[in-house]
């Protein structure tokens, strides 16, 4: 989870809808994977790595994030969890890079400076976020450099010498919400002031309503090939 984000959320990161669809969708996933310890690039908050620590036999984690203050270390679950500002080589075997790539100028070079540092057969699991018709303040907002059809990223995966194994969209049925909501502002010049995240804080009702809404999407979400607000990837090192 971006700092940026944790932040606006607080401690309902866990209850709000589009963080528990997302973290469904990461289990979907993974869930036929062999997980011994899972290294988070660009982790923020860890929100990732603490709910497959809860939910998987993963012995450990690692959150690397240039935006942290300092190295600390914790145990969660009752396993290690370190968080550092780099690492060097690593023995995970499942790498997670969540809504990371789009923000750097060198999305291959990033990912493939990761998969040098963790054991042939490991697993990566990247989200990016779709299409740039549906760029917005909050791209802005949070430092956005693109966003991605599932073409760029395969192109960006293969480009990092990773094979792509699955590869899919999700969010979307809550795409025409999104859309709505974002394409206005386009229309606009909203320059004038700060740009803002699009991310609230819901009540209950929203929330199990868009966590409902989501979660019928799951059973397909490997097969989504026609749109959404994410890309997902599952990715192997040769």
């Amino acid at each position: 989870m971006d700092l940026k984000e944790a932040e606006l959320l607080g401690d309902s990161a866990e209850t709000h809808w589009y963080y528990r669809s997302k973290a469904a969708a990461v289990s979907r996933y993974i869930r036929s994977l062999p997980i011994d310890g899972i290294l988070d690039v660009g982790a923020g908050s860890g929100f990732f790595t603490r709910y497959l620590l809860r939910r998987t036999a993963a012995a450990d984690g690692l959150c690397v994030d240039l935006g942290y203050p300092r190295d600390w270390d914790e145990v969660f679950c009752g396993k290690p969890l370190h968080f550092r500002r780099g690492c060097e080589a690593v023995g995970a075997n499942l790498v997670l890079l969540m809504d990371v790539l789009e923000h750097v100028d060198d999305d291959s070079g990033l990912l493939a400076q990761y998969a040098a540092k963790v054991p042939a057969g490991a697993r990566f699991l990247i989200t990016v976020p779709a299409f740039e018709w549906l760029w917005s303040e909050h791209d802005v907002f949070l430092e956005h450099r693109r966003r991605y059809r599932m073409e760029d990223l395969a192109r960006v995966v293969a480009n990092a010498g990773l094979r792509v194994l699955v590869s899919s969209y999700f969010f979307g049925l809550v795409l025409p919400l999104a859309a709505a909501t974002r394409l206005p502002g386009r229309l606009h010049n909203r320059r004038a002031r700060p740009a803002q995240s699009q991310l609230r804080k819901h009540g209950w009702i929203t929330n199990t309503a868009l966590s409902a809404l989501c979660g019928l999407e799951l059973p397909m979400l490997r097969f989504n090939r026609l749109g959404g607000l994410s890309v997902f990837c599952l990715a192997g090192k040769p």
